[in-house]
This record gives C-alpha cells, structure tokens and sequence, in this order.
C-alpha cells in the first residue's frame, strides 16, 4: 500500500510543527521512519508545500513526487481533498490505479511500524472500506456538556451521566495517527461508511502534536521510553 503523510507549512498552533526538533530529529521523521519500516506500506510519499519540509522529507526516504498547490495548502482546504488530489495525479502521471491509501499524520511520533501493519491486517481481515485508529476515552462522554458565556451549564447528551462510571459504556475518540481508506470512500467526501472499522491504540502512544504542551508531553513520553 502507498503511505501519504500529509505536512503542510501553515501551523497556528505551533509554527514549524512539522519539522520542529523532537528529541534532535525532525518531528515528521518519526512518522516517515514508521511508514518505512512497517512491512505492508510500498511507498511512503510526502504531501506538502513547503520546500524545507520536503527537503527534509526526501533526507530521510520519503517520495516527494510533486509539490502541493497552494489551494491545497491554506486554512481552508480540507484534507480529504488532498488525499483525493494526491490519488488522481499519481494515477494520472504514473498510468496507474490506486484503489486505497493509508494516511499517517507527521504528528503522532508515538505511532510505530507495527501499528501501522497491525492496522493494515485489521482492514485486510474485515475486508473494510476504511480502518480509522481510534483511543479509548478516559471519562464517560455522558460527563461533558456545553458552557454558556455567562458560565451555565447545558446539557449535551441525555441525562445517563447520573449513571455510575462501570455502568456506562466506554466510549472512544479518533487519534489522528492512522488511517486506511479506499479511494471509494475518498470520493463519496467521507472517512467512514458501513463498512468502516476502528484499530484500538493505548493512550500512552496516541498523543496528536498541535501545541506546545503536546510536543513537550511527547518529548517526555519518549524519554521515559528510553530509560
């Protein structure tokens, strides 16, 4: 399968994002270092448009087949364009079909080979039309609710928060580290469908880098692991 790592040069949460030092290499080296070595990946083809990011990139084995438009890359654009975008030009280009993709965002260093292959079995096995890696919440979701801007309280769910915490049913959020989807899927504007399944990942390796307390919990997790 082809990995596209999505990595634009736009970040306003933490600017250089992308390619900002993580333990003395770049942060989205970890991701391409992953896609490399995960044993069911082919290609590992940064999208980007920024030139030091695909320098980078290509520095440590990535493709950089082209550049992406910039009406790709501002505020706006939506990154199941990109991926859709990024399919129909290689298949253009290369007169090749590509009928699925696995997207790895350079902003889960914590995301390694084997996950990456463990996903991959997960959507083979299902026959899936997407596996989405997904993280187990903490709290029940049922405990969340809105705020008003004079501080009130309003209720977004139904009242089973009053419920004890065993008696209601764990839920859980997408961590942003893997994604598997068929090009079918890209194109109908959706990540999931019927047909779409979840790869569990423990909290420990799920962190999603888009601020400065994010790159630091991941700087720590990291140096825990090599103690």
């Amino acid at each position: 399968m082809i990995a596209i790592i999505p990595a634009r040069g736009g970040s306003k949460g933490l600017p250089g994002k992308n390619i900002k030092l993580l333990n003395g290499k770049p942060l989205i080296a970890y991701t391409i270092d992953a896609a490399l070595n995960a044993k069911k990946i082919s290609r590992v083809i940064v999208s980007t448009d920024d030139a030091e990011i695909a320098e980078i990139a290509k520095n440590y084995g990535a493709e950089i087949p082209f550049m992406r438009p910039d009406f790709l890359a501002n505020d706006n654009a939506k990154s199941i364009d990109v991926y859709n975008y990024t399919i129909e030009r290689l298949e253009t280009e290369e007169n090749t079909d590509i009928n699925e993709i696995v997207v790895l965002q350079p902003t889960s260093p914590l995301r390694t080979a084997q996950h990456i292959d463990e996903a991959i079995d997960t959507y083979l096995e299902k026959n899936a039309d997407s596996v989405i890696s997904y993280c187990k919440e903490d709290h029940p979701i049922f405990w969340h609710k809105f705020i008003t801007e004079d501080g009130k309280f309003e209720e977004i769910f139904s009242n089973d928060y009053q419920k004890n915490r065993q008696d209601i049913r764990s839920t859980y959020h997408p961590n942003g580290a893997i994604y598997i989807l068929k090009k079918d899927v890209l194109l109908s504007g959706n990540y999931y469908n019927e047909g779409s399944y979840a790869y569990i990942m423990d909290k420990n390796v799920s962190i999603d880098i888009d601020t400065q307390e994010d790159f630091e919990l991941a700087q720590w997790q990291m140096t825990k692991k090599e103690q």
